[in-house]
């Protein structure tokens, strides 16, 4: 074999490589790796790698343009201009944005040129925006909270009513439980009224 076919298929394998990772990924961020030093390198490699379901790679922008042409990755090769990292999320598609967004304070060089998130590709400024979402647990976590405030505040309204009639009595109000306490709430104000003496008017 010739060293211009060993070259060849060399190639081939890199792009047989990318393309296997883009067939598993949900999304592909590109990252400006200009001026990089080898330690920071390191520390974003680690970074990544230790967030999980994540890899990390540098390839050349031909190879990276002959494994996307044709898939919905395509619309990046416009992004392949100069030294480039690629970051793979297999599990969360916001992850690898979310995570190089957490060192870019520690490394002013490192900017994102682009990404392809759930088929949608965005450009840099649209990339950073997107890794300062929360993640996935974080929002829900807030949804939940959220779901409990009203709660909270409907206990707090029957243990007004309590402070009235201690028959009503009620130190916590599950979500499952809001009927029967409005019931018997209800009920009870009833008999109060039902109990209570009628005014003289004259």
């Amino acid at each position: 074999m010739s060293n211009l076919e060993k070259n060849r298929v060399a190639k081939q394998v890199v792009v047989d490589e990318i393309k296997d990772r883009l067939e598993r990924t949900k999304s592909v961020v590109l990252i400006n790796s200009r001026g990089l030093s080898v330690g920071q390198d390191n520390t974003l490699r680690k970074s990544l790698r230790k967030a999980g379901g994540i890899d990390y790679k540098v390839y050349k922008n031909t190879m990276m343009e002959r494994a996307i042409e044709g898939t919905a990755f395509a619309g990046l090769k416009e992004y392949l201009e100069g030294p480039t990292a690629v970051a793979f999320s297999y599990e969360d598609a916001t992850a690898a944005a979310g995570q190089i967004s957490k060192l870019l304070k520690g490394m002013p060089i490192l900017e994102f040129k682009a990404s392809a998130i759930d088929g949608e590709i965005y450009d840099g400024v649209a990339t950073k925006a997107i890794a300062e979402i929360p993640p996935r647990e974080v929002l829900l976590s807030r949804l939940l909270g959220s779901f409990k405030s009203p709660m909270a505040s409907f206990a707090r309204l029957i243990n007004a009513i309590a402070e009235k009639d201690p028959s009503v009595a009620v130190t916590e109000a599950p979500a499952e439980n809001t009927t029967t306490v409005v019931e018997e709430a209800a009920v009870t104000e009833t008999a109060v009224e039902a109990e209570a003496p009628a005014t003289n008017e004259n």
